[in-house]
C-alpha cells in the first residue's frame, strides 16, 4: 500500500523528516518497505529557466528552422535553433541549458548538448509543453507569460509537487489502516509516546446541505446480510472533465492513473478516509430505482473491463429496475458507469459483508482497491459522512448541486465491542509492568474508549472498525505496539526446561536424515501441499474422488490438496532444468491427503529426486550420470541409518515408474523408487531422465521404533576373501548368487559382493560373466586354507547345481 507523505500531512501537522516518520510506522506495526521520491514532472525542469528570445532568423540551411538569439540572464546570450513554427523575437519561453535532462513520455532520460544543427550552432533548446511533462501539445513551443523574469528558474513558476511516498506492507488484519486518514490516526497515538502532542484533522463536511430534490433515486436493499449498510445522494448538473493539478499530483504519486473528475474524486476519498465509493451515470439507472440484491445464477454481466462474467447466485449486485449494473464492492459494470457524456450521477457508498465480497472476487479473479477493503472490514460508521466528503468534493470540482435526500439504509447497527483488560495479564504478556497511566493514554489516543476503572484492569469499549481488536490479548497487542516493543528489556538470563522425549521422535528423525542427505549433495525443497487435480489423471493409481478440495481455492492450479509428493517436485526439477541446472539431486519431507467416502487421511512422504550427473564437472575428474544403482545406494544408506537393514526387495507397483524396486519390512512398504516414465516427463517438459524414490515416512518411523540396534565387539581375527568368475544364463540376478551363498554358509560368511559384469563376443550365447567376491571369519580363530578351500568347494556345487553356473 502506497501514502503520500504530503497527503498525510493534511490530516497531521508533522516537521519529522520521512525517514524517522517511516521508523515510527514500523515501530507501530505498519512496516516501511521502502520510501520512494515522486515528482509531478520528472526531474523536477531541473535546469530549465525563463529565456526571452531577442531575435528570429530564417536558419540559412533549411527551410523548417530558425536560428534565435536568447537571453536567459547570463552574461552572454545564447544562440538556439528551433523547428517550432510558433516561435517570435519578444516571447518569453522555458529554455534547456546545456547539460538539462529531459525525459520521454515513456520515462526515457536525454541529455541537452551542445551541437550543430545544418551548419549552426545551438546551445540549447526551446521547449515544447510534452518535452517538459506539462502536457500533451508539441504544436509549437510553449510561450509564457511577458510577467516572469528572465533566468527565473522554471520549478519557481509552475506548480511542482515533490513528495516522499511510504510503501507499506500492510498485515491483512489492519483494515483500519488501509487509507491516509487510518495511517495517520496511528501516527498521532506513536508521537503522543514521544511528548509530541498533534490534532488529527479530519475533512469537513458542515457545507453539506440539499440544493434541490429535484432527482429522487429510490434505493431498495433486498439482502441486508450482505449490505448491512447502503447510502445513496444524486448530484445533478456536473460536468466530465479532467481533474485539477492537485488532485492529479494526489492520484499519480501513489500510482493511480487519473480518469476524469468524478471517477478521481471518488478514488480520492477511498485513498483518503477507505471508504470506496462509486458513482453511477444517473441517466442509465432505469425506473430511477436502485435495488440492492443477488441474481439468478447463470446471469450475464459485462464489467468494465468489458469481459462478460457469468453471476453466481451468491454474487450481491447493485440493480437497477431491469439489470444489474455494478457487482456490489468489486467491479463496475461497462453500461452504467460515468463518460464524458454524464450530467448527472448517483452517488454510492456503502458497507458489504466481508465474507460476501471476499467469495465474489475470488471466484470472478477480480482483486479492486474497493474489494481490497471491503474484504477486510472498513468502518460501517463512515459511510454517510465519506458519501458527504466526496459529494462536496465532486461539487467543488465538477460543478453541480445535491438534488435528493440521502437514502440510508442501515437497519441493525454495527455495534462497539466491549472487551476486559487485566492489568496483570497485560504484565504477564509483555513481561513488564507498564504503568497504568501510559496504559489508559495509549487506549484514548487509538480511540478506545475507557469505561470504568478498577485495581484490577479495565473496562473497554473498542470502536467497531477495529475489527481485529475483540480479545484481551488484541487489547495487549495494541498497548505494546504503541508503547514500543524497544521499550521493553530484556533479562539477563534464560530459562528452559528440559524435555524427556523419544529419540524416535518426528523431527529427529527427520533432521538426521535430512542431514544426511545435504550431506551427500542433496538441497532440501519445500512445495506447497496446494495442486491441480489434473495431476491425478497421470496415474491410474490416483484417483479424483480421493482429492481432498479447497472451498474457496486460491486459482484452478491451487485447487486440491496433493495426493503424491512426485508432481510438485517435478515441477520444481522442471523450474531448475530450464534455467540451466540440469545436475539436480533434491529431497521433500511432505505429506499426502487423501478423501475416503466421510473421512481424510494425511500421510508423512520423503521424496528423492535425482537427474543429471552425480558431481559437478572438473578438470580432474570425468563425469557420469545418474543411475539406478546410485539412488538405490542413497536409499539404502537412509535405511541403514535407521537401523533398517533386514528390508526385502520386489519390483514396484507404481504405475508412475517405468521400472523400479520396492522395499518392504514384515508387511509394512518402505520405499517405492525407480526412473519415472517418460509420459509423466513428458507432461512437465522434462526430456532427460528422472530417478525418484518416495519413502513411506509413516512406515519408516513406526519400524525404526521397533527395531533394536545390536552391537559386537570387533574380531581380532583377519578376514579371508576368495573370488569367482561364475558363466551364467543371463536370467540369473545377483540376488540368486547372494541367497544360495548365505544359504551354503550361514556361519562363517560375512558377505558376498558383485565386482564386475561382462557380456561379450567371448562368451556364449545367452550367457554372462559374474565377478564375485566372498569375505570368510571365523571370529573366534584364524581360518585355515583347509577350511577355506571346503567352504569354496561347497559353494561351487551348489552355484553349477543350482544356477548352471560354470566357473572360468
Amino acid at each position: 500500500m502506497k501514502i503520500s507523505y504530503n497527503w498525510l500531512k493534511q490530516f497531521i501537522k508533522v516537521d519529522w523528516d520521512a525517514e524517522k516518520t517511516g521508523d515510527l510506522l514500523t515501530d507501530l506495526g505498519l512496516e516501511i518497505e521502502g520510501i520512494e521520491h515522486y515528482q509531478s514532472v520528472k526531474g523536477g525542469l531541473e535546469g530549465i529557466v525563463v529565456g526571452e528570445v531577442l531575435t528570429c532568423k530564417q536558419h540559412p540551411n533549411a527551410d523548417r528552422l530558425k536560428v534565435t538569439t536568447v537571453n536567459i540572464g547570463a552574461d552572454a546570450h545564447l544562440q538556439i535553433v528551433c523547428g517550432a513554427p510558433n516561435v517570435a523575437a519578444g516571447q518569453k519561453v522555458p529554455v534547456a541549458t546545456v547539460g538539462t535532462t529531459l525525459y520521454t513520455a515513456e520515462g526515457e532520460a536525454w541529455k541537452i548538448k551542445k551541437g550543430k544543427i545544418r551548419g549552426e550552432e545551438s546551445h540549447g533548446m526551446i521547449c515544447a509543453e510534452d518535452e517538459l511533462g506539462l502536457g500533451e501539445s508539441h504544436d509549437g513551443i510553449m510561450v509564457l507569460d511577458n510577467q516572469y523574469v528572465v533566468g527565473t528558474a522554471a520549478a519557481e513558476i509552475f506548480d511542482i509537487e515533490n513528495d516522499e511516498v511510504f510503501e507499506i506492507g500492510l498485515t491483512p488484519n489492519r483494515a483500519d489502516a488501509m487509507s491516509h486518514y487510518g495511517v495517520a490516526r496511528d501516527l498521532k497515538a506513536g508521537l503522543l509516546q514521544y511528548e509530541v502532542n498533534v490534532e488529527l484533522i479530519t475533512p469537513s463536511v458542515s457545507s453539506y446541505h440539499v440544493d434541490t430534490r429535484s432527482l429522487k433515486i429510490d434505493v431498495d436493499v433486498q439482502d441486508k446480510e450482505k449490505a448491512p449498510r447502503y447510502c445513496g445522494v444524486t448530484i445533478s448538473g456536473v460536468k466530465v472533465k479532467t481533474s485539477p493539478s492537485w488532485l492529479q499530483h494526489r492520484l499519480k504519486s501513489i500510482g493511480l492513473t487519473p480518469i476524469n473528475n468524478i471517477v478521481d474524486a471518488t478514488n480520492y476519498v477511498l485513498h483518503e478516509l477507505g471508504q470506496p465509493l462509486h458513482a453511477f451515470d444517473a441517466h442509465k439507472v432505469t425506473g430511477n430505482k436502485v435495488e440492492v440484491k443477488t441474481c439468478e445464477a447463470g446471469t450475464k454481466f459485462t464489467t468494465l473491463d468489458g469481459v462478460v462474467r457469468e453471476l453466481h447466485e451468491d454474487d450481491l449486485m447493485i440493480c437497477d429496475a431491469e439489470k444489474p449494473m455494478c457487482i456490489a464492492g468489486v467491479f463496475g459494470g461497462i453500461d452504467s458507469g460515468v463518460s464524458e457524456n454524464t450530467t448527472n450521477i448517483f452517488l454510492e457508498s456503502a458497507y458489504f459483508d466481508p465474507v460476501s465480497i471476499r467469495k465474489t472476487a475470488k471466484r470472478h479473479a477480480l482483486n479492486t482497491d474497493a474489494s481490497f477493503r471491503f474484504e477486510r472490514g472498513i468502518d460501517p460508521n463512515i459511510t454517510e459522512y465519506a458519501l458527504k466528503r466526496a459529494a462536496l468534493l465532486i461539487i467543488e470540482i465538477a460543478g453541480g448541486e445535491i438534488t435528493s435526500d440521502i437514502s440510508d439504509s442501515y437497519p441493525k447497527k454495527i455495534e462497539d465491542f466491549e472487551v476486559r483488560l487485566s492489568f496483570e495479564n497485560a504484565k504477564k504478556l509483555i513481561g513488564e509492568e507498564i504503568p497504568r497511566e501510559i496504559i489508559k493514554g495509549i487506549l484514548t489516543s487509538l480511540d478506545i474508549k475507557v469505561n470504568n476503572v478498577t485495581e484490577a484492569g479495565l473496562g473497554l469499549t473498542v470502536p467497531a472498525y477495529r475489527n481485529d481488536v475483540q480479545r484481551e490479548a488484541d487489547i495487549i497487542e495494541e498497548i505494546l505496539r504503541v508503547y514500543g516493543y524497544n521499550n521493553i528489556g530484556t533479562t539477563e538470563k534464560l530459562n528452559a526446561s528440559i524435555s524427556n522425549s523419544s529419540r524416535f521422535e518426528d523431527y529427529k528423525l527427520q533432521n538426521i536424515i535430512g542431514n544426511q542427505l545435504a550431506s551427500q549433495g542433496f538441497y532440501e525443497i519445500m512445495a506447497n501441499s496446494l495442486t491441480t487435480p489434473k495431476y491425478v489423471e497421470l496415474s491410474e493409481q490416483l484417483n479424483a474422488d480421493h482429492n481432498v478440495t479447497m472451498l474457496n481455492p486460491l486459482s484452478n492450479d491451487l485447487e486440491v490438496m496433493r495426493q503424491s509428493l512426485l508432481f510438485s517436485g517435478l515441477e520444481a526439477v522442471a523450474h531448475n532444468i530450464n534455467r540451466k541446472r540440469d545436475d539436480l539431486k533434491l529431497f521433500e519431507f511432505g505429506k499426502t491427503y487423501h478423501q475416503y467416502s466421510e473421512n481424510r487421511e494425511e500421510h508423512k512422504h520423503l521424496s528423492v529426486f535425482v537427474t543429471g550427473n552425480k558431481t559437478e564437472e572438473r578438470w580432474n575428474a570425468t563425469t557420469s550420470p545418474s543411475d539406478f544403482f546410485y539412488l538405490k545406494g542413497t536409499i539404502e544408506t537412509v535405511l541403514q541409518r535407521l537401523g533398517l537393514n533386514r528390508f526385502r526387495s520386489a519390483p514396484t507397483k507404481l504405475d508412475i515408474l517405468s521400472e523400479g524396486v520396492s522395499l518392504t519390512l514384515g508387511k509394512k512398504t518402505l520405499v517405492n523408487f525407480g526412473l519415472v516414465k517418460k509420459s509423466v516427463l513428458k507432461h512437465f517438459g522434462i526430456s532427460q531422465p528422472v530417478l525418484f524414490a518416495d519413502f513411506n515416512w509413516d512406515n519408516v518411523l513406526d519400524m525404526a521404533q521397533h527395531n533394536k540396534i545390536k552391537f559386537s565387539a570387533i574380531s581380532k581375527y583377519p578376514e579371508v576373501r576368495r573370488d569367482f568368475a561364475l558363466l551364467l544364463d543371463h536370467s540369473v540376478s545377483f540376488e540368486e548368487i547372494n541367497t544360495i551363498a548365505k544359504q551354503t554358509e550361514k556361519q562363517l560368511l560375512k558377505n558376498v559382493n558383485l565386482f564386475d559384469v561382462y557380456e561379450g563376443k567371448k562368451l556364449p550365447a545367452g550367457k554372462k560373466s559374474y565377478a564375485v567376491s566372498f569375505t570368510l571369519q571365523d571370529k573366534n580363530k584364524t581360518l585355515t586354507d583347509k577350511q577355506i578351500d571346503k567352504i569354496m568347494s561347497k559353494l561351487q556345487k551348489n552355484f553349477e547345481s543350482k544356477l548352471g553356473a560354470e566357473l572360468r
